[in-house]
């Protein structure tokens, strides 16, 4: 038999949700027919078959995750089987772990006593990270047995009563939002642009975007991507823009690639052909890669200011409110304009106050423009 490992699928996430199955047990199938749909990084991938062969197992059903480098394809072959080592399932590489019985004449120098279980067994609860001090033996001498550690990992790994799991978009989303807080040192700003000047029915992304390419001409410290490990900035001549987008299964980000090359024409059709794919779950994922400044346009339902997150390796994301009305002194007098709110999320560690403060300033200045 040939095992198929789930193969890493580019998109920096340690495992992947089944979509859907195109093949079953049993199948004869030749190399590079497609054999699943996985979902991953808000998009769905298929995976090529390996190799031509007969299906004798398939690893998981539609809504199963599946992590990376684990099995997800089994294969009749004619190549001599591996060896089972008798330890978990399939092959397992020899361990170069030492669980040593310790024989101690005398007062014991723990006072907890060591738990009584094989070394087989105790390799296994090593793996599955399951305390074998926790347990309770159903072997013979209350011995743990491997049935008793697999017990533990169930329980450990069921889900609680009431509780529904993340899946597709909104997993993806939970390891984007954790990556960021654990990688990022965000600071926010806050500040109003003055649109009253602008004439009616403008497009405001459209408008944003240029004030956004302004703003990082001036400062181009905040379209950049940060290198933790080299602790290293990058940053791009190009701006290439990703544009949040809501979704009833999650948040999408589309990039809009080198957007001082599109005119406002271009920007706006490319816009409503993102919103159409998101609306469809037809984003192609190379449409969802390599942004290095973000839009967020919140307002849309309500809330004015908020602290959007940053998404490694970018360092900065603007964030728009809901439009909103205020008294503004004008030369002695008292008017009422319209006032757009913006929130601005840098990371402190690759971009300073100064930087950030020039950078809005910048913007404010670009959409306060006739």
């Amino acid at each position: 038999m040939t095992i198929f490992n789930l193969p890493d699928l580019g998109e920096g996430l340690p495992d992947a949700e089944i979509h859907e199955w195109f093949v079953k047990e049993g199948d004869v199938v030749t190399l590079d027919q497609p054999l699943v749909s996985m979902e991953t990084a808000k998009a769905v991938v298929d995976v090529p078959c390996p190799q031509s062969g007969t299906i004798t197992k398939i690893f998981g059903k539609t809504g199963d995750v599946i992590k990376t480098g684990e099995p997800l394809i089994e294969f009749a072959s004619d190549a001599s089987p591996r060896i089972d080592q008798g330890t978990v399932v399939g092959l397992l590489e020899e361990s170069t772990d030492v669980s040593p019985d310790v024989f101690v004449i005398g007062a014991s120098t723990s006072n907890q006593p060591r738990a009584k279980a094989t070394p087989a067994v105790r390799l296994f609860a090593k793996k599955c990270q399951v305390d074998l001090n926790t347990l309770i033996g159903t072997g013979e001498h209350n011995v743990i047995t491997r049935e008793d550690v697999q017990q533990a990992l169930d329980k450990k790994t069921q889900l609680p009563e009431g509780f529904t799991p993340l899946r597709g978009v909104r997993r993806a989303m939970l390891h984007s939002m954790t990556q960021s807080h654990q990688d990022v040192v965000p600071v926010s700003i806050f500040d109003d642009a003055d649109i009253a000047c602008w004439p009616e029915k403008s497009d405001i992304t459209i408008r944003l975007i240029r004030a956004i390419s302004v703003g990082c001409q001036v400062e181009p410290a905040l379209n950049a991507w940060f290198d933790k490990t080299h602790s290293a900035t990058k940053r791009f001549d190009e701006i290439h823009l990703g544009l949040a987008m809501d979704n009833d299964e999650g948040l999408f980000v589309p990039v809009l690639h080198d957007v001082a090359k599109l005119s406002d024409k271009a920007l706006r059709q490319r816009i409503n052909e993102y919103k159409t794919s998101v609306h469809e779950r037809s984003v192609l994922p190379e449409n969802l890669k390599g942004a290095t400044i973000t839009l967020s346009n919140f307002g849309k339902f309500a809330g004015r200011y908020a602290s959007p997150i940053i998404v490694p390796p970018m360092v900065a994301i603007l964030a728009v409110g809901r439009l909103f009305e205020a008294a503004v002194s004008r030369e002695g007098k008292i008017e009422s304009h319209r006032l757009l709110p913006l929130s601005l999320s840098f990371d402190h560690r690759a971009v300073t106050g100064g930087e950030a403060t020039r950078f809005l300033g910048a913007v404010i200045d670009a959409l306060q423009k006739p």
